[in-house]
């Protein structure tokens, strides 16, 4: 008797529930990122979100609902065109130069009080630690010249 040759088993469901799963995890990590993007007000675009998901643009693009989502959210954060100022309300040349020296002397002036400040917080720190200190024989100009003057 001849023998048949032996079918390989059919093992595609196997291949079949790897790929559900390879797409299940890469719709959850894609739903994830966009809801981390979102909660923390970072920009969203195709590019952002794949780059965040680890998943490729045009995947994202296939994909209906979470295309819907991104756009609608890209919208939502997209910062509206700011408006041209008409000539009459700009500030000039001569306003925009004053307040620059305006704001120029005001830091001089808080350069300098952050100076005095500072000088002021060292005495005062000093003073208080040479307070701190035990009073065992300091030399205080009042004991030096004692100690020189002394019994002959």
């Amino acid at each position: 008797m001849a023998r048949r040759p032996r079918m390989p088993a059919d093992n595609s469901h196997l291949i079949v529930a790897a790929a559900r799963r390879r797409s299940t995890a890469t719709r959850r990590r894609a739903v994830s990122a966009l809801r981390r993007m979102d909660a923390t007000g970072t920009t969203i675009t195709f590019e952002t979100v794949a780059r965040e998901a680890g998943v490729s643009r045009s995947w994202l693009y296939n994909q209906p609902d979470l295309r819907a989502e991104i756009e609608r959210l890209r919208a939502r954060h997209r910062v509206p065109a700011t408006r041209q100022v008409p000539d009459r309300q700009r500030a000039s040349d001569t306003s925009l130069l004053r307040r620059l020296e305006a704001a120029t002397k005001r830091n001089q002036q808080l350069e300098t009080e952050n100076r005095e400040l500072r000088e002021a917080l060292a005495l005062a720190l000093g003073e208080r630690r040479t307070a701190d200190l035990p009073h065992r024989h300091r030399d205080t100009p009042r004991n030096k010249s004692s100690a020189v003057i002394g019994p002959c």
